[in-house]
């Protein structure tokens, strides 16, 4: 993908916003029909891609931008916004960090090409409190 903050014109279509922001025409297209775009809705559209790649969901990502948006949230609505992603962002940090060492140690068990109880189905566990 193309950097998405690189210097360009000023105003770009539909079509090179797509190419550049990684994201479907469809979705970027407005009920007003607007045609030209510039560096404040690439940013935005790349920003909204990434958050989704992340896992984020539309409504988690909506709240984020509304942080920033023209309507400021205040700072107690920051607060409660951010706090809860960041809850959420230590949550999944914390099951990645327990799917890596089941997959460390399932590639550490079949390295030697010999078939071993895998522990593949651990995964499923691995968000799971300890029994």
């Amino acid at each position: 993908m193309c950097a998405i903050t690189s210097p360009r014109a000023e105003n770009i279509s539909i079509g090179e916003l797509s190419k550049q922001s990684g994201v479907n025409i469809e979705t970027i297209r407005t009920a007003s029909g607007r045609r030209l775009y510039g560096p404040a809705e690439r940013r935005t559209l790349a920003f909204i891609r990434r958050s989704r790649d992340l896992g984020f969901t539309l409504e988690e990502i909506r709240a984020l931008l509304a942080l920033g948006g023209p309507e400021r949230a205040s700072c107690a609505d920051v607060h409660k916004i951010a706090n809860a992603h960041l809850t959420n962002v230590r949550s999944k940090l914390s099951d990645l960090a327990k799917l890596e060492a089941i997959l460390a140690e399932t590639v550490a068990r079949c390295s030697d090409g010999a078939v071993p109880d895998c522990p593949v189905l651990d995964i499923l566990d691995a968000g799971r409190p300890s029994e």
